[in-house]
């Protein structure tokens, strides 16, 4: 099973990678340290949650570019 998030915390994230998408990379850790810088995030818990969502958005998006280059 996968994670159910907020739509707020996708609207959010979304925003964000619309907003500075070179600055959000693979790495979950480096993604929350950005956030802290570029937004802020009044709980410790919706940061992570964005940080989180921002990473998996990046892999997705990895692995499609990825895809689509072999063929």
């Amino acid at each position: 099973m996968g994670n159910v998030r907020p739509e707020k915390v996708k609207k959010i994230a979304r925003e964000l990678i619309r907003r500075y998408p070179d600055k959000f990379t693979m790495n979950f850790e480096e993604n929350k340290r950005v956030l802290s810088s570029i937004a802020h995030i009044p709980s410790t818990r919706l940061r992570n949650s964005i940080a989180g969502y921002i990473t998996r958005l990046v892999l997705l998006s990895q692995s499609t570019k990825s895809s689509a280059n072999k063929r």
